[in-house]
Protein backbone atom coordinates (compact mmCIF):
# COMPACT_ATOMS: atom_id res chain seq x y z
CA UNK A 1 0.00 0.00 0.00
CA UNK A 2 1.26 3.49 -0.59
CA UNK A 3 1.82 4.93 2.62
CA UNK A 4 1.92 8.78 0.52
CA UNK A 5 -1.98 8.68 -0.20
CA UNK A 6 -3.58 11.19 2.00
CA UNK A 7 -6.43 9.62 4.18
CA UNK A 8 -9.80 10.93 2.96
CA UNK A 9 -12.49 10.45 5.91
CA UNK A 10 -15.90 10.46 4.32
CA UNK A 11 -19.26 10.34 6.31
CA UNK A 12 -21.89 7.97 6.28
CA UNK A 13 -25.65 8.23 6.21
CA UNK A 14 -27.81 6.13 8.26
CA UNK A 15 -30.89 4.28 8.53
CA UNK A 16 -33.13 2.61 11.24
CA UNK A 17 -33.05 -0.46 9.74
CA UNK A 18 -36.69 -2.62 9.54
CA UNK A 19 -37.26 -5.76 7.69
CA UNK A 20 -37.80 -4.21 4.41
CA UNK A 21 -34.32 -2.58 4.57
CA UNK A 22 -30.60 -3.81 4.15
CA UNK A 23 -30.32 -5.21 8.31
CA UNK A 24 -33.40 -5.40 10.39
CA UNK A 25 -30.66 -3.60 12.40
CA UNK A 26 -29.32 0.16 12.25
CA UNK A 27 -27.03 0.41 9.43
CA UNK A 28 -24.66 3.23 7.81
CA UNK A 29 -24.60 3.43 4.21
CA UNK A 30 -22.77 5.35 1.28
CA UNK A 31 -22.74 5.00 -2.57
CA UNK A 32 -19.54 3.81 -4.43
CA UNK A 33 -18.94 6.50 -6.22
CA UNK A 34 -18.09 8.74 -3.59
CA UNK A 35 -14.92 6.46 -2.51
CA UNK A 36 -14.44 6.12 -6.71
CA UNK A 37 -14.04 9.73 -6.82
CA UNK A 38 -11.47 9.73 -3.95
CA UNK A 39 -9.73 6.88 -5.39
CA UNK A 40 -9.26 8.28 -8.62
CA UNK A 41 -8.06 11.20 -7.43
CA UNK A 42 -5.27 9.65 -5.75
CA UNK A 43 -6.22 9.50 -1.92
CA UNK A 44 -7.37 6.58 0.12
CA UNK A 45 -10.74 7.08 1.11
CA UNK A 46 -12.30 5.60 4.74
CA UNK A 47 -15.70 5.81 5.96
CA UNK A 48 -16.38 7.63 9.35
CA UNK A 49 -19.14 6.19 12.11
CA UNK A 50 -20.98 8.86 13.99
CA UNK A 51 -19.15 8.66 17.13
CA UNK A 52 -18.85 12.20 18.06
CA UNK A 53 -17.08 11.66 21.40
CA UNK A 54 -14.72 10.80 19.08
CA UNK A 55 -14.22 13.09 16.29
CA UNK A 56 -11.20 14.33 17.22
CA UNK A 57 -9.80 11.48 17.78
CA UNK A 58 -10.73 10.88 14.44
CA UNK A 59 -9.77 13.84 12.72
CA UNK A 60 -6.04 13.58 14.05
CA UNK A 61 -5.82 10.76 11.65
CA UNK A 62 -7.59 11.88 8.40
CA UNK A 63 -6.02 14.05 6.16
CA UNK A 64 -8.88 15.39 4.50
CA UNK A 65 -12.62 15.62 5.49
CA UNK A 66 -15.64 14.84 3.15
CA UNK A 67 -19.51 15.52 4.50
CA UNK A 68 -21.44 13.28 1.84
CA UNK A 69 -24.88 14.04 1.02
CA UNK A 70 -28.31 12.56 2.14
CA UNK A 71 -32.35 12.40 1.81
CA UNK A 72 -32.76 14.44 4.94
CA UNK A 73 -32.89 18.00 6.46
CA UNK A 74 -30.11 20.46 8.58
CA UNK A 75 -31.82 20.91 11.33
CA UNK A 76 -33.10 24.80 11.79
CA UNK A 77 -32.38 25.54 15.44
CA UNK A 78 -28.71 25.55 13.89
CA UNK A 79 -29.70 28.65 11.81
CA UNK A 80 -31.99 30.00 14.38
CA UNK A 81 -35.08 29.00 13.01
CA UNK A 82 -38.07 26.65 13.86
CA UNK A 83 -38.68 23.72 11.77
CA UNK A 84 -42.20 23.12 10.31
CA UNK A 85 -43.49 20.91 7.68
CA UNK A 86 -41.09 22.57 4.88
CA UNK A 87 -38.37 20.16 7.15
CA UNK A 88 -39.46 16.70 7.91
CA UNK A 89 -36.89 14.51 8.16
CA UNK A 90 -34.10 15.12 10.59
CA UNK A 91 -31.37 12.78 11.40
CA UNK A 92 -30.12 14.68 14.83
CA UNK A 93 -27.35 11.44 15.34
CA UNK A 94 -25.65 12.12 12.48
CA UNK A 95 -25.66 15.72 12.21
CA UNK A 96 -24.31 16.04 16.16
CA UNK A 97 -21.64 13.72 14.64
CA UNK A 98 -20.94 15.65 11.25
CA UNK A 99 -20.75 18.94 13.25
CA UNK A 100 -18.23 17.41 15.54
CA UNK A 101 -16.08 16.62 12.56
CA UNK A 102 -16.35 19.52 10.80
CA UNK A 103 -15.29 21.56 13.92
CA UNK A 104 -12.40 19.06 14.83
CA UNK A 105 -11.44 19.48 10.85
CA UNK A 106 -11.53 22.98 10.87
CA UNK A 107 -9.13 23.72 14.14
CA UNK A 108 -6.55 20.99 12.77
CA UNK A 109 -6.60 23.21 9.35
CA UNK A 110 -7.35 20.15 7.35
CA UNK A 111 -9.24 20.02 4.00
CA UNK A 112 -13.33 20.02 3.96
CA UNK A 113 -14.99 19.43 1.12
CA UNK A 114 -19.15 19.41 1.77
CA UNK A 115 -21.65 17.88 -1.01
CA UNK A 116 -25.31 18.52 -0.78
CA UNK A 117 -26.51 18.50 2.57
CA UNK A 118 -22.66 18.98 3.62
CA UNK A 119 -22.96 22.49 2.13
CA UNK A 120 -26.15 23.31 4.18
CA UNK A 121 -24.17 22.15 7.18
CA UNK A 122 -21.14 23.77 6.73
CA UNK A 123 -22.60 26.97 5.99
CA UNK A 124 -24.98 26.69 9.11
CA UNK A 125 -21.42 26.22 10.90
CA UNK A 126 -19.92 29.80 9.10
CA UNK A 127 -22.87 31.24 10.65
CA UNK A 128 -25.67 30.89 7.52
CA UNK A 129 -28.88 30.41 7.01
CA UNK A 130 -31.09 28.06 4.71
CA UNK A 131 -34.58 27.85 2.86
CA UNK A 132 -36.49 25.52 4.10
CA UNK A 133 -38.04 24.64 0.80
CA UNK A 134 -36.89 26.30 -2.67
CA UNK A 135 -40.14 26.48 -3.88
CA UNK A 136 -42.19 28.06 -1.66
CA UNK A 137 -39.32 30.90 -1.18
CA UNK A 138 -38.68 30.92 -4.50
CA UNK A 139 -42.05 30.35 -6.61
CA UNK A 140 -40.47 30.38 -10.22
CA UNK A 141 -36.90 28.48 -9.04
CA UNK A 142 -35.52 25.18 -11.39
CA UNK A 143 -36.49 22.27 -10.62
CA UNK A 144 -34.02 21.55 -8.13
CA UNK A 145 -35.22 18.22 -7.54
CA UNK A 146 -34.66 17.33 -10.95
CA UNK A 147 -36.54 15.08 -12.97
CA UNK A 148 -34.11 13.59 -15.18
CA UNK A 149 -31.65 10.76 -13.57
CA UNK A 150 -29.02 11.70 -11.09
CA UNK A 151 -25.91 10.79 -13.34
CA UNK A 152 -27.15 13.52 -15.93
CA UNK A 153 -26.91 17.58 -15.96
CA UNK A 154 -29.73 18.78 -14.12
CA UNK A 155 -28.82 22.74 -14.55
CA UNK A 156 -26.10 25.01 -15.34
CA UNK A 157 -24.10 26.96 -12.36
CA UNK A 158 -21.95 30.22 -13.16
CA UNK A 159 -18.74 30.63 -10.66
CA UNK A 160 -17.84 33.38 -9.18
CA UNK A 161 -14.38 35.26 -10.48
CA UNK A 162 -11.78 35.53 -8.36
CA UNK A 163 -13.07 32.36 -6.26
CA UNK A 164 -11.13 28.64 -5.16
CA UNK A 165 -13.61 27.41 -6.92
CA UNK A 166 -13.40 29.21 -9.88
CA UNK A 167 -9.49 28.97 -10.24
CA UNK A 168 -10.02 25.04 -9.63
CA UNK A 169 -12.01 24.62 -12.29
CA UNK A 170 -10.81 27.10 -14.61
CA UNK A 171 -14.03 27.67 -16.76
CA UNK A 172 -17.07 30.30 -15.73
CA UNK A 173 -19.57 27.51 -15.39
CA UNK A 174 -20.66 24.09 -15.09
CA UNK A 175 -22.81 21.60 -15.78
CA UNK A 176 -24.41 19.90 -12.54
CA UNK A 177 -26.47 17.75 -11.70
CA UNK A 178 -29.57 18.87 -8.82
CA UNK A 179 -31.45 16.80 -5.93
CA UNK A 180 -32.30 19.23 -2.98
CA UNK A 181 -35.12 20.79 -1.90
CA UNK A 182 -33.64 23.23 0.58
CA UNK A 183 -30.58 25.47 -0.22
CA UNK A 184 -28.09 28.50 1.34
CA UNK A 185 -30.50 32.01 1.58
CA UNK A 186 -27.75 33.18 3.77
CA UNK A 187 -23.77 32.27 3.43
CA UNK A 188 -22.73 34.11 6.70
CA UNK A 189 -19.42 34.18 7.14
CA UNK A 190 -18.77 32.40 3.66
CA UNK A 191 -17.96 33.35 0.30
CA UNK A 192 -20.19 32.57 -2.69
CA UNK A 193 -18.76 30.94 -5.42
CA UNK A 194 -21.35 29.75 -7.61
CA UNK A 195 -24.86 29.89 -8.64
CA UNK A 196 -27.79 28.59 -10.62
CA UNK A 197 -28.94 30.67 -13.38
CA UNK A 198 -32.72 31.39 -11.11
CA UNK A 199 -30.11 32.80 -8.42
CA UNK A 200 -29.94 29.97 -5.84
CA UNK A 201 -26.73 29.51 -4.40
CA UNK A 202 -25.10 26.28 -5.64
CA UNK A 203 -21.00 26.96 -4.25
CA UNK A 204 -19.60 28.37 -0.80
CA UNK A 205 -16.19 28.62 0.46
CA UNK A 206 -14.44 30.20 3.51
CA UNK A 207 -11.60 32.62 1.95
CA UNK A 208 -9.59 32.17 5.00
CA UNK A 209 -9.06 28.35 5.56
CA UNK A 210 -6.36 26.51 2.94
CA UNK A 211 -9.44 24.24 1.75
CA UNK A 212 -12.95 24.36 3.19
CA UNK A 213 -15.69 24.34 0.12
CA UNK A 214 -19.14 23.16 -0.69
CA UNK A 215 -21.01 22.51 -3.55
CA UNK A 216 -24.70 21.87 -3.68
CA UNK A 217 -24.12 19.67 -6.20
CA UNK A 218 -22.58 16.25 -6.53
CA UNK A 219 -19.19 16.15 -8.24
CA UNK A 220 -18.81 12.19 -7.40
CA UNK A 221 -21.08 11.46 -10.61
CA UNK A 222 -18.09 13.16 -12.51
CA UNK A 223 -20.65 14.73 -14.66
CA UNK A 224 -18.72 17.53 -15.60
CA UNK A 225 -14.60 18.17 -16.20
CA UNK A 226 -14.94 20.65 -13.00
CA UNK A 227 -15.94 17.80 -10.81
CA UNK A 228 -13.11 15.78 -11.46
CA UNK A 229 -10.72 19.02 -10.68
CA UNK A 230 -12.23 19.26 -7.57
CA UNK A 231 -11.70 16.45 -6.09
CA UNK A 232 -8.02 16.62 -7.62
CA UNK A 233 -8.12 19.62 -6.05
CA UNK A 234 -9.46 18.79 -2.83
CA UNK A 235 -6.42 15.68 -2.49
CA UNK A 236 -4.01 17.63 -3.70
CA UNK A 237 -4.83 20.03 -0.43
CA UNK A 238 -4.94 17.11 1.55
CA UNK A 239 -1.39 16.10 0.58
CA UNK A 240 -0.24 19.28 1.64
Amino acid sequence: MNASLPLIGVTLDQEPGSPAQYSAFPWYAVRANYMGAVVKAGGLPVALSHTPCLADETVSRLDGLIVTGGAFDIDPALYGEARDERTPLLKPGRTQAELKLIGAARTRGIPVFGICGGMQLLAAVLGGTLYQDITAAIPDALPHEQPNPRDEAGHIVTLEAGTRLAEIVGRPSMAVNSSHHQAVRDPGRAVVSARAEDGVIEAIEDPHAAFCLGVQWHPEFSIDPGDRALFAAFVVAARK
